[in-house]
């Protein structure tokens, strides 16, 4: 049967009485029926003190359930009136049961080999628990490990929608965080981060709750921040990647819901951290290049005190993660579902690394290694590497021989995988080493150069394959070269009998696997039409060939068919979504309008209520004042002798009141009484006391007068008693130390003089010094003087051989220049002249003609032209020779042909004027560059 208090004092005071005797039970039933009851739900100092001794009875019974329904039911107390009372309870709930898990055993190693804190015992483990006491002593210690889970979980819960402690809860965040990294618990690690998960979605989910936390708040965001990024921190030291993982995803759905962008060290930790996830759970680590080129642009960009040592350490592992990214795409080959999917990936990978990336179909890839490496290019990361990384670099990205690629490769490898170190101006980073790139540097090495051999050879021995790639046997180049043959990004073969391997087309036979049933089947056809021909057509024969082409416009119209039926499919499940989309759109929008009018109707009521608790709770307030008023009446009517009510007297709270009122009135009026008569008493004994005192003051100030005069006659006597001993001591003193007056005098003039000897000594030490100083300054000038001087001439004597060397280059191309023109004048001259006489042989030469052809046109008769023909020519002919100019052809046919005119041909000998050329002129030839050469020159 439950108890019921009048006061709160009491059921604590009842509490306490059943702890002292050993009944711990019936307190803590105690206990939790008086929070749990209604007649006090008004808060008070007292509650704060039952909360306290409540959870500790929790604790020390394991009663996890009971603390929680208590915290809840204090909660509703306390949640308007001092929400810090509940703040101290939940603080002093976790300070006790932390104390006990640290006091418990200190065999942790056997008290926590479970998977799962909340999982039942198993029944053998129950059982040998009572026969093995040790094992008994684990259980309790496990159970309060558990007790400590369960602790976290419920404080969680109590605090998940509470705007007022919001720091509260993210303290018991991190403490949970804490207890699961101390203690390596897994499990409870992922249910805690889903717990807060569900926190977090129910708090966007129902945004019109009460004292709802509002993320939009810069301190409320700050903490949730602080919150996950602790979850992601004890994650990755739990190797727990797909919980990092959901983290690193949880602060990006944070940080798109508020629309804002968190600090720059906080966005050191997250792409730290992505980079480390990338790298451990993904064998593409082309994200993880990515996220080390984010983490890059911060630290240059927000970290003043990165030094250039850090700086090229960061830019080195940002450039060796992305040549460490594969070199082809794995989707080769892949269905359409796949490649969407992988494509969803990429842009949801992309968006927590925070890229701009557009989702339209028309980009083939959303990252991609190739724009990867050109931004480090553009970006300067590249340059801010070391020189061993940029070597790398350059022979893994560019031509390069494909037998001196690995001999280049490995001692650089050697000397990148030595590189790395703790980052002294960069704490957030974690620990840089070069060297886990070295086996996947080795592997693109390896494809580089198969690639380049495949481009070089057709052939090559597997011997001479496997000492050009040093970092694998051949096994392992074997699976490299599958992958890249799988992805197409190779095309080889391996011959195991000759010992080759083959590169060919990349056209693979997998390829033709896909329709290998009907190539197949054409083939045994072609066969079997080969082996046994047939011999005449028959009916079926000759209906083949149109059976064929029916078959094949039926498997089209089938086709067609089953393409208009899926459209009409689709068709229809599109009006079925718009049908139930506009159903829920109708049903949402009447839930909530019947939600909102609930949510008025409650609003009212609890207003109403709230008002009313509120008049109960001042009536009854007013009501214990009264009685208390009241009581305090009756006790001091008591003492006196009287009575304030009558038994049997019905009494109201207005009455009570007003009898209080007159009963402090009147109190007060007697006090007043009382004080004024004693104060007439007090100044009747103090005037009496006075009056008494003052002849003794008198008297006694006489006499301590005369005792101090006596007393500055005697001291004054002392004083001049003193003084004249000290003046008869100073005078002995004087004339003993007169004697030494004269000694004093020889040894002050002995000091002085050689003092004064040293002083000169320094003094013309000085001076000599300065002396010294002065001369070697004037030489230098001196010759510094001499030297301007020397080199001013040298300087001018220079200047005018330049001079003339200059003038005299002047005159001799000027000289040049007018021989030139000389030269040039000279052979105009003779050009002229010669072109002079050329015109003047020409207009001999058409006189000539014309004189000729007058000649022959004035003559009279015919019997006469071969009298005159002869003349003629030997008349044409002799100036001809005469000028010693040559006479055409035509001409000579002319004037042979007039001569040979007649009854019969002439036989006579031609004269010698009628040849073109005589002797004369056959001796003459003409010279070399101008004029006639005659045989006599």
């Amino acid at each position: 049967m439950a108890n019921y208090f009048a006061r709160p004092e009491n059921s604590l005071n009842r509490a306490e009485e059943l702890i002292n005797v050993g009944q711990n039970q019936e307190a803590l039933e105690t206990l939790h029926s008086f929070i749990t009851s209604r007649r006090h739900r008004a808060w008070t100092r007292t509650h704060e003190k039952i909360m306290f001794k409540y959870v500790e009875l929790c604790v020390d019974m394991k009663r996890g359930r009971h603390a929680k329904d208590g915290l809840i039911q204090y909660r509703g107390i306390c949640q308007q009136v001092n929400i810090g009372s509940l703040e101290e309870v939940i603080k002093h709930l976790l300070r006790l049961a932390t104390d006990k898990v640290e006091h418990a055993s200190q065999e942790l190693e056997d008290a926590l080999n479970v998977d799962d804190l909340e999982a039942d015992q198993r029944p053998e483990d129950l059982m040998m628990s009572y026969v093995n006491v040790d094992k008994g002593k684990n259980r309790s210690d496990r159970e309060w490990f558990k007790f400590l889970w369960e602790t976290y979980r419920t404080i969680l819960d109590i605090l998940r929608n509470n705007s007022r402690l919001e720091a509260l809860y993210a303290m018991t965040a991190h403490r949970a965080f804490q207890f699961c990294k101390q203690y390596k618990r897994m499990t409870e690690f992922r249910r805690l981060c889903e717990i807060i998960r569900n926190h977090l979605a129910n708090l966007n989910k129902y945004k019109d709750q009460r004292d709802r936390p509002d993320l939009a708040n810069p301190e409320s965001l700050q903490l949730y921040l602080d919150t996950r990024f602790e979850q992601l921190k004890v994650a990755t030291e739990l190797n727990l990647w797909q919980e990092a993982f959901r983290s690193i995803e949880d602060i990006h759905g944070l940080m798109c819901m508020v629309k804002k962008t968190p600090k720059s060290s906080l966005m050191v930790v997250y792409y730290s951290k992505l980079s480390e996830i990338f790298w451990k759970s993904s064998s593409n680590h082309l994200y993880h290049a990515y996220a080390w080129l984010k983490l890059f642009s911060l630290q240059k960009g927000f970290n003043k005190n990165l030094n250039q040592k850090d700086l090229q350490l960061i830019a080195s592992s940002v450039v060796l993660a992305a040549l460490s990214a594969p070199l082809y795409e794995t989707s080769y080959g892949a269905s359409h579902l796949e490649l969407e999917n992988e494509k969803e990936r990429s842009s949801r990978m992309a968006k927590l690394i925070a890229f701009d990336v557009e989702s339209s179909s028309e980009h083939k890839e959303v990252l991609s290694r190739s724009a990867l490496l050109f931004d480090l290019v553009a970006k300067g990361v590249l340059n801010c590497a070391t020189q061993e990384v940029k070597d790398l670099y350059h022979i893994l990205e560019h031509e390069c021989l494909p037998l001196d690629l690995a001999v280049e490769v490995e001692p650089l490898l050697t000397k990148v995988s030595k590189l790395g170190g703790k980052l002294a101006s960069a704490s957030s980073v974690p620990e840089i080493q070069l060297s886990q790139y070295v086996s996947s540097l080795e592997k693109l090495a390896a494809l580089r150069l198969l690639r380049r051999v495949s481009e070089v050879y057709q052939t090559i021995n597997i011997v001479n394959l496997s000492k050009i790639i040093p970092f694998f046997d051949f096994p392992n180049v074997e699976k490299i070269s599958v992958e890249a043959v799988k992805n197409n990004y190779l095309a080889m073969k391996v011959d195991y009998r000759k010992g080759a391997v083959l590169f060919g087309n990349k056209g693979l036979e997998s390829e033709g696997i896909q329709h290998h049933l009907s190539a197949f089947a054409e083939s045994l056809s072609k066969s079997r039409a080969m082996i046994c021909p047939p011999a005449k057509r028959t009916k079926l024969g000759e209906t083949l060939p149109d059976l064929l082409d029916v078959v094949e416009k039926e498997h089209k119209r089938l086709l067609a068919r089953k393409s208009i039926i899926e459209k009409r499919k689709e068709e229809q499940e599109r009006q079925l979504l718009e049908m139930e989309r506009e159903e829920a759109a109708k049903r949402l929008k009447t839930q909530k309008i019947t939600e909102e009018a609930e949510q008025r109707r409650l609003a009212s009521e609890f207003e109403q209520m709230k008002n009313q608790r509120i008049l109960r709770e001042i009536e009854a307030r007013e009501l214990e004042e009264a009685q208390a008023l009241l009581q305090e009446a009756e006790k001091r009517s008591k003492k006196k002798g009287k009575r304030t009510v009558l038994d049997g007297e019905k009494i109201t709270r207005q009455s009570l009141m007003e009898l209080a009122v007159n009963e402090q009135m009147r109190e007060k009026q007697e006090m007043e009484k009382r004080l004024q008569k004693l104060g007439k008493t007090m100044d009747h004994l103090e005037r009496a006391k006075r009056e008494e005192a003052a002849p003794l003051i008198e008297t006694l100030f006489q006499h301590r007068l005369t005792e101090e005069e006596a007393l500055h006659v005697l001291e004054q006597q002392q004083e001049i008693d003193v003084s004249r001993q000290r003046h008869a001591g100073d005078l002995e003193e004087k004339k003993r130390l007169s004697r030494m007056l004269e000694n004093q005098k020889i040894f002050r003039e002995r000091v002085v003089s050689l003092r004064r000897g040293e002083f000169d000594r320094l003094k013309e030490e000085r001076e000599n010094r300065i002396k010294q100083i002065l001369q070697s300054r004037k030489q230098e000038r001196e010759a510094k003087r001499k030297m301007i001087y020397y080199l001013r001439c040298e300087e001018e004597k220079q200047k005018k051989l330049a001079e003339e060397e200059e003038a005299r280059k002047l005159e001799e191309l000027n000289r040049k220049k007018r021989e030139a023109a000389e030269y040039k004048a000279k052979q105009d001259e003779i050009a002229e002249k010669q072109r002079q006489r050329e015109r003047e042989a020409e207009e001999r030469q058409k006189r000539d003609l014309s004189v000729t052809t007058r000649a022959v046109d004035l003559a009279p008769t015919p019997a006469a032209a071969p009298a005159a023909a002869p003349a003629a020519a030997a008349a044409a002919a002799a100036p001809a020779a005469a000028g010693g100019k040559y006479v055409p052809r035509f001409k000579r046919m002319a004037a042979d042909g007039a001569g040979s005119t007649g009854s019969r041909p002439d036989d006579r000998p031609a004269p010698n004027g009628d040849r073109w050329r005589d002797d004369r002129d056959r001796d003459r030839r003409p010279a070399a560059y101008g004029g006639w050469r005659s045989s006599k020159e």
